[in-house]
C-alpha cells in the first residue's frame, strides 16, 4: 500500500504558491491603500461633506433615539434633531457675527493704545540699538558731507481726464458678484449638503448598517457586528464628550474674561469652544486672540497677563483632569498617532481635515482591531501596547536591560502577585527564549546574557522572607521539613531550566520555605551518587518543555527514587499542549508523586506538604 502523504519536494512545490500569493496580496493591499489616499486627496470636495455628514449623524443619533423613546416617529424625530442642530449653528453664527461687528466698530479706540505700546517696545529695543550704533559709528575728525544742491521741484503731471481711463478697469457686476458672493455661497452650499446627507443617514440608519454588513462582513457576522457597534459607540461617545467639554471650556473662558474685563467675552468663549476641536494648536490660537485684544485695550500689561494665565490654567485642568476622567484615561489613540493624523489629514483636507483628524483616525483604529488586513492601523495608531508583557520582558532581557524589566515587573506586581508575574510573564518569556535556542537563533553569548539579566531581575524583586504576624505562632512543620533547605529545585535538560529552578527557589523563600537550586548535571547517571539529599523532603524537577523530554524525566525520576527514597517528587513543567496539564498519562509515564503546570501550584504543594495543619484546614473548607 503506497504512502498517501506527499513528498517533501511536493510539499515545497505546494508552499511556493502560498508565499507568492501572500506577496501578491501585500502588493495589492499597498496599491489599494495608495489609491484610497489619492482619492481622498483629489476628491476632497466630495469626501469632506460626506465625512461631516457622517460625524453629524453620529452626534445626533442619541438625540434621535431619545425622541423615538418619546413615541415620536422616525422621520419627525430626525427632522426635529437636524432642525435643532441647524438652529444652534445659525444662532452661534449670528452671535459671532454681531460680536465681530461690535469689535470692528471699536477698533479705532484701540489703535492709539497699540501705537503707544509699539513705540515703547521700539524705544526699548530698536531705539537703543540704533543709538548705540550711531555712537560707535560717529568719529570727531570725520568731515561732514557737503549739502547737496537743491533739486528743482518736479513738474506736476497733468491730471488724467475721465476719457483717458480704460474701459477694461470699469467695475463689472458679474466680476463683483463672483468675487464677493462666491466665498459666502460656497460654505452655505456645503452646509446644506451636510445636513441633507445627515438626514438620509439618520432616516435609513438600520438599512445602511445592514448593507455595510452584507458588503464587508457577511461571512463573519459576529466580528462585523462587534466592529460596527464598537466604532459607533466610541465615535458617538467621543463626539458628545468633546462637545460637552469644549462647551464648558468656552463658558468658563467667557466668564473669566468678563471678570478680567476683556471686551466681547462671549465671542472669545465661543471661539475657544470651537477652536478647541483642533488638536494641540486650537487652544493656543483661542488664547492668543483675546490676549492680543487685552494688550490693545489696557494701557498696561496686567489684563493680557491675566488672560494668558486664565487660558493656561483652564487648559491644563481640562486636559489633565477632566478629559482623562471623561474618556477613561484614553481615547483609544496614542499621542503620537494624534499628531501624525493631524498632519496627514490637514495635508489632504486642509483645516477641515485638522478638525476631523481625531474622529476619523479613531474609526481607522477600530477597523484595525477587527479587520485582519488592517491590523497594522491598530498597531501604529492605537494606544494598546505593541508588545505583550511576556514579549516586552523577553525583549528587555535579550537586550540586557534589567532595570527596565524590573520597572515593568514592579508595575505589574502592584496589581498581581509575584507568583502570577513569574508564571504569566517570566516563564512564557523563557519559553520563547528556549524556542529560539532550539532553532539556533539564540547564540551562547546571548543566552548567557539572558540568564545574567534574569538573575539581576530576581535579585531586585526578592524581598525579605515571609514572617508570621506578631502574636501568631508559626504553623508546625511536618517531619523532615525542619532543615534550612528542605526543598531541592532540580533543573531539567533545557537551556533555561536552571533559571526557572532559581525562580522557584526565590518564590519559596518569599513564602518562608528554604530551598536550593541544583543543576541538571548533578543528577546525571555518573554524578547522582554524589548528590547530598540528607535534609531534602521534596524534590521539584523544573522543566520548561515536556513533550521532548518525557523519557528523560522518567529515568531521572527513577534515579532520584533510588538516591532519595524518602523525598517526595514533584514535576513542575509547562507543556506546549493546552490539555497536557493534569494529564494522567504523563503522571503514569513519568512516575512522580505530583505534577503541576505553574510555579504557583508548585509553591502551594510545598506549603501543604510543609504545614499539614494548613492542608487539613484547606481540605475541610
Amino acid at each position: 500500500m503506497s504512502d498517501p502523504s506527499p513528498s517533501p519536494a511536493a510539499r515545497a512545490d505546494t508552499a511556493e504558491p502560498t508565499g507568492a500569493s501572500a506577496d501578491l496580496a501585500t502588493i495589492l493591499s499597498l496599491h489599494v491603500g495608495v489609491a484610497i489616499v489619492l482619492a481622498l486627496y483629489f476628491a476632497r470636495e466630495v469626501f469632506i461633506p460626506l465625512a461631516l455628514a457622517v460625524l453629524l449623524s453620529f452626534a445626533l443619533a442619541p438625540v434621535v433615539l431619545a425622541l423615538r423613546r418619546l413615541r415620536i416617529g422616525r422621520v419627525p424625530a430626525v427632522l426635529l434633531a437636524v432642525a435643532a442642530a441647524l438652529c444652534i449653528i445659525l444662532g452661534i453664527g449670528a452671535v459671532i457675527g454681531s460680536q465681530v461687528a461690535q469689535l470692528v466698530g471699536n477698533v479705532p479706540q484701540y489703535a492709539s493704545t497699540v501705537e503707544d505700546k509699539i513705540d515703547s517696545i521700539r524705544g526699548l529695543t530698536v531705539g537703543r540699538i540704533t543709538s548705540l550704533t550711531d555712537m560707535i559709528g560717529r568719529h570727531p575728525t570725520q568731515p561732514q558731507p557737503a549739502p547737496a544742491a537743491q533739486a528743482a521741484p518736479p513738474q506736476a503731471a497733468p491730471a488724467p481726464t475721465q476719457a483717458a481711463q480704460p474701459a477694461e478697469e470699469m467695475p463689472r457686476v458679474l466680476v463683483l458678484a463672483q468675487r464677493f458672493l462666491s466665498p459666502v455661497l460656497s460654505p452655505i452650499a456645503t452646509l446644506g449638503i451636510v445636513f441633507v446627507v445627515a438626514i438620509f443617514i439618520l432616516a435609513q440608519q438600520e438599512d445602511l448598517r445592514d448593507r455595510l454588513i452584507r458588503l464587508f462582513g457577511a461571512q463573519d457576522l459576529h466580528r462585523t457586528t462587534i466592529a460596527l457597534d464598537e466604532g459607533a459607540s466610541k465615535l458617538a461617545r467621543y463626539l458628545l464628550s468633546q462637545l460637552a467639554i469644549n462647551t464648558s471650556f468656552g463658558v468658563v473662558i467667557a466668564l473669566g474674561l468678563f471678570v478680567i474685563g476683556v471686551p466681547n467675552p462671549i465671542l472669545w468663549g465661543m471661539l475657544g469652544a470651537m477652536l478647541r476641536f483642533v488638536p494641540y494648536v486650537g487652544a493656543v490660537i483661542a488664547g492668543a486672540l483675546p490676549a492680543l485684544l487685552a494688550a490693545a485695550v489696557d494701557p498696561g500689561w496686567s489684563m493680557a497677563i491675566w488672560t494668558v494665565v486664565l487660558f493656561v490654567l483652564i487648559e491644563v485642568l481640562v486636559g489633565q483632569v477632566v478629559e482623562p476622567l471623561v474618556y477613561g484615561h484614553s481615547t483609544g489613540l496614542s499621542p503620537v498617532a494624534v499628531v501624525i493624523a493631524a498632519i496627514v489629514w490637514s495635508w489632504m483636507w486642509g483645516p477641515i481635515g485638522l478638525i476631523l483628524s481625531t474622529p476619523l483616525t479613531l474609526v481607522l483604529v477600530v477597523l484595525g482591531r477587527h479587520v485582519e488586513r488592517l491590523q497594522f492601523l491598530d498597531i501604529l495608531l492605537g494606544d494598546r501596547p505593541a508588545l505583550s508583557p511576556m514579549e516586552n520582558f523577553y525583549q528587555r532581557v535579550l537586550a540586557g536591560d534589567a532595570d527596565e524589566a524590573q520597572d515593568c515587573a514592579e508595575r505589574m506586581i502592584k496589581d498581581h502577585s509575584l507568583d502570577t508575574y513569574y508564571d504569566e510573564v517570566v516563564i512564557k518569556g523563557l519559553q520563547m527564549a528556549t524556542a529560539d535556542a532550539d532553532r539556533g537563533v539564540l547564540h551562547a553569548t546571548q543566552l548567557a546574557r539572558v540568564k545574567t539579566t534574569i538573575r539581576e531581575l530576581l535579585a531586585g524583586l526578592v524581598g525579605d522572607p515571609a514572617e508570621p504576624a506578631q502574636g501568631t505562632p508559626a504553623p508546625p512543620r511536618a517531619a523532615g521539613w525542619q532543615g534550612e533547605a528542605p526543598v531541592m529545585c532540580l533543573a531539567g535538560r533545557g537551556p533555561l531550566d536552571d533559571t526557572a529552578a532559581e525562580m522557584l527557589v526565590h518564590l519559596l523563600a518569599e513564602h518562608g520555605i528554604g530551598a536550593k537550586a541544583v543543576p541538571h548535571e548533578a543528577a546525571s547517571r555518573e554524578t547522582i551518587w554524589l548528590l547530598n539529599g540528607a535534609d531534602v523532603a521534596m524534590v521539584c524537577i523544573v522543566a520548561l518543555d515536556v513533550p521532548g523530554s518525557i523519557v528523560n524525566l522518567r529515568y531521572l525520576v527513577q534515579r532520584l527514587r533510588r538516591r532519595l527514597p524518602r523525598a517526595s517528587l514533584l514535576v513542575a513543567v509547562w507543556p506546549q499542549q493546552e490539555d497536557a496539564r493534569g494529564d494522567e498519562r504523563l503522571r503514569t509515564v513519568i512516575g512522580a508523586d505530583h505534577y503541576v503546570g505553574s510555579l504557583g501550584e508548585a509553591v502551594a504543594w510545598c506549603e501543604r506538604a510543609a504545614h499539614p495543619a494548613i492542608a487539613e484546614v484547606e481540605a475541610a473548607a
